[in-house]
């Protein structure tokens, strides 16, 4: 099921701390265009129908990326996307939105997404797998 748009900003902001919706929407495209970089297939297409249609188009049409970022290099890249950003307020709006993003997906699909990225992206999405 399609989460709404106002209803996905209003979860990151409200996990990130952000004082305004935007602060969430700028944080959840960068976000999601560094995400939709890294995973393909039907398992991109799967997130993106649930996702809300402004999102979904970024995650369908995302940055590109020559390798899969390790969970700390995707932080660094975010951090170099958002303007004033830095590491620590970085790893704050990625663990905001793909923790929404987990809420999103559902277990079996978060699953199937984990196995697309390297190790230590459960830790992103906020849902610690089991070694």
């Amino acid at each position: 099921m399609t989460v709404r748009r106002e209803a996905f900003l209003q979860q990151v902001k409200e996990r990130g701390e952000y004082d305004t919706l935007e602060e969430a929407e700028r944080a959840a495209r960068v976000v999601l265009a560094l995400l939709g970089a890294h995973l393909v297939g039907e398992v991109r297409a799967q997130l993106a129908a649930r996702l809300p249609e402004s999102f979904a188009l970024i995650l369908l049409n995302p940055l590109q990326s020559a390798e899969p970022l390790s969970p700390e290099r995707f932080v660094r890249a975010t951090a170099a996307w958002i303007e004033g950003a830095t590491e620590q307020t970085a790893a704050w709006d990625v663990s905001a939105v793909l923790s929404v993003v987990a809420d999103a997906t559902g277990d079996d699909l978060l699953k199937q997404i984990l196995l697309q990225l390297p190790e230590g992206y459960d830790l992103l999405f906020g849902r610690p797998q089991p070694t």
